[in-house]
């Protein structure tokens, strides 16, 4: 961890501007999913209780430049407010002179969530001309008029390039990272730089596209990887295997098979389901068969068998190290959740260091009731993908070194 902190800044009589990664799940004005606002408690609770006033920066969903209320940030905001137990002021934009002399007028310890920054093109445009970056440019320096100090907690959103992300920097002297970026950075980094071994990688979810660049990459780092999800069935399909009617894609046989062939020559132990729970139907009230490698024509394999759990379990309890990124099956349909709960209970009962990765495996963790008994659960759904991979996220590599 080479980059500075909040701790290591005085905030006293501050005004700091906080990228926050608000981007929940909100229906009919109601939030689904708080975990990622509870995931900056933290350090908007420090930044407060250092003297500092706090600004606060978020995107919500993508409204492509357009004022759309369904997009608000309102509603969290509210439940900010809420989790706090405080008065939390709400500005109806993110730039403009009316909202600098709002955030100019805040006290200490008061907080203002600015709008919607998605509401603005420039925030997230790709830049294809010098009128274009000139635009960018304009916006980030605008957002900088918000703070004296920048801090960015938003892991989510930091391998993008977006003026609230990376390029404010250039507008504002010390910019440093918040407590959530800080271990995001300290549990991915070690496993990409230095991981305890035996290293274990599971990767699941629908496609292997998806995951290409990180099951590449991991090749070269871990000592298991174990495959599940629909992406399974493309490299058993590989491997010359029946996969009836389960989701496979067949522009990646190839590449399937050049993974394969990697894995081996690296002496990579690479895993695929030894059995299936196949359906005749993509609906929890499927018929249900377990069946080994090879799926009947007009079934479609919807989770693992309870012998690839059995031999997975056994792998994950050797390990030293875990990074697990997508689910083993169609988890949200609770008749093919096993897999997904029992590698969720397996990972929790090791003694090795877990790092939970994307979306789909923090709501598979969050659903078995296990996310306490985990080292670290990712927010950063393609962020935690990239930075495994080992590339350079412009929201990290933007802020002070230390």
């Amino acid at each position: 961890m080479n980059k500075k902190t909040v701790k290591d800044v005085n905030l006293a009589g501050k005004r700091v501007v906080m990228r926050v990664d608000f981007n929940v799940p909100i229906e009919n004005g109601k939030i689904g999913d708080d975990t990622r606002i509870r995931a900056a408690l933290p350090t908007i609770k420090y930044v407060i209780e250092q003297g500092a006033s706090l600004v606060l920066l978020s995107h919500l969903g993508r409204p492509k430049g357009e004022v759309k209320s369904e997009f608000s940030l309102k509603p969290t905001a509210d439940r900010l407010s809420e989790l706090l137990g405080k008065g939390i002021k709400m500005a109806s934009d993110c730039i403009g002179a009316d909202i600098v002399a709002q955030a100019e007028a805040l006290q200490a310890g008061e907080i203002m969530v600015c709008e919607n920054t998605r509401y603005h093109k420039e925030e997230d445009m790709k830049v294809k001309t010098d009128e274009d970056k000139a635009l960018q440019d304009a916006f980030a320096k605008e957002l900088a008029k918000l703070g004296d100090v920048y801090v960015n907690d938003a892991f989510g959103t930091a391998h993008r390039a977006h003026c609230s992300t990376a390029l404010i920097t250039k507008y504002v002297d010390t910019c440093v990272a918040g407590f959530l970026m800080e271990k995001e950075i300290q549990f991915l980094g070690q496993a990409v730089a230095d991981p305890e071994k035996p290293f274990i990688a599971i990767i699941g979810g629908a496609k292997v596209s998806g995951k290409l660049e990180v099951l590449t990459s991991l090749l070269d780092k871990v000592d298991v990887i174990l495959i599940g999800g629909g992406m399974a069935y493309t490299f058993l399909k590989a491997l010359g295997h029946e996969v009836g009617g389960s989701l496979v894609e067949d522009d990646l046989i190839d590449t399937a098979k050049s993974i394969l062939k990697d894995a081996k020559a690296k002496g990579v132990k690479f895993l695929l389901p030894a059995d299936n729970l196949a359906a005749d139907k993509f609906a929890n009230d499927a018929e249900i068969e377990t069946v080994g490698q090879d799926i009947p024509v007009g079934w479609m394999a919807l989770d693992v068998g309870p012998q690839t759990v059995a031999e997975y379990a056994t792998e994950i309890a050797k390990a030293k190290t875990i990074v697990w990124n997508g689910p083993m099956g169609c988890f949200e349909m609770s008749n093919f959740a096993e897999g997904t709960t029992a590698i969720c209970k397996a990972v929790a009962a090791s003694d090795a260091i877990s790092i939970i990765g994307g979306g789909d495996s923090v709501a598979a963790v969050n659903q078995s009731g296990l996310a306490d008994q985990m080292s670290h659960i990712s927010t950063g759904g393609g962020a935690s993908l990239e930075y495994l991979e080992g590339k350079v996220l412009p929201g990290i590599d933007a802020l002070d070194n230390k």
